[in-house]
């Protein structure tokens, strides 16, 4: 199995798959759906805090948590990731440091662009309960091929990621908001390669709980879609812009 989420990798639940715990102890879809509702709460609880901030012109006092998220959601993570047995600690800790980002960042687009965040955040769950539905009723299925495409175009936008930030960091402006209509065309389908990650996030989930796997992996679940969610409300909010921005142009 393949996924482009490295929070659910490959490793993640084979060691599960002989079932040997008891029901009583072992993963259940409805329990992942709910630790990931905990986790939306927690992550929505701390982006008020950054969002207030910004909002009430409290940039400087904002920045520091924006900061801060951005460096305890990655040692978070990471620590969800490698040890999947911390995740009924870690994946909440990771929520509450992806909303302090998340909130300053929404509330700066929202300053430049009103009704912005409303919209992204519709598109985002609304892409995640068509994309669910599609699922559940076999419309869309997460093949080997399918698995394979999606992770090596999620591959992909990962190195150009990573290939943009190191120019960057030699003073070349790359960013994707510059690039005009081609900006916005590559934008398009960093969106839809996210949104395609929703898909194997459900697959995993889906054989973990008929694996057999045990409870704490309900937590390790819940993060592997906050991962993917964090990241498609992030590039909408940025299409967005780009569309915004490109339309207040004309």
């Amino acid at each position: 199995m393949r996924s482009g989420n490295p929070a659910l990798n490959d490793s993640t639940f084979n060691s599960f798959r002989d079932g040997s715990y008891e029901s009583s102890n072992a993963m259940t879809i409805s329990g992942a759906a709910t630790k990931t509702m905990i986790l939306l709460g927690l992550c929505f609880g701390a982006a008020a805090m950054t969002w207030g901030m910004v909002a009430g012109q409290n940039m400087q006092g904002a920045v520091p948590w924006m900061i801060g998220g951005v460096v305890a959601g990655l040692i978070f993570g990471l620590a969800t990731s490698f040890k999947p047995t911390w995740a009924p600690v870690t994946a909440p800790l990771y929520a509450l440091a992806e909303g302090l980002f998340l909130g300053g960042l929404s509330a700066m687009y929202e300053a430049q662009f009103h009704g912005i965040v409303f919209q992204a955040l519709l598109a985002t769950f609304g892409t995640t309960f068509s994309l669910l539905i599609a699922y559940q009723f076999g419309i869309i299925k997460a093949t080997e091929n399918f698995k394979l495409g999606v992770f090596a175009a999620t591959g992909g936008i990962a190195m150009m990621y990573l290939a943009m930030m190191l120019m960057s960091m030699f003073g070349m402006n790359v960013s994707i908001m510059s690039m005009g209509w081609l900006g916005i065309g590559i934008s398009v389908v960093v969106v839809i390669v996210a949104a395609m990650n929703l898909v194997l996030d459900f697959d995993y989930i889906e054989q973990a709980a008929q694996n057999g796997a045990p409870k704490y992996c309900e937590w390790y679940a819940a993060y592997g879609l906050m991962v993917t969610l964090v990241w498609l409300y992030v590039e909408i909010l940025r299409l967005i812009a780009m569309l915004a921005g490109r339309s207040r142009n004309d």
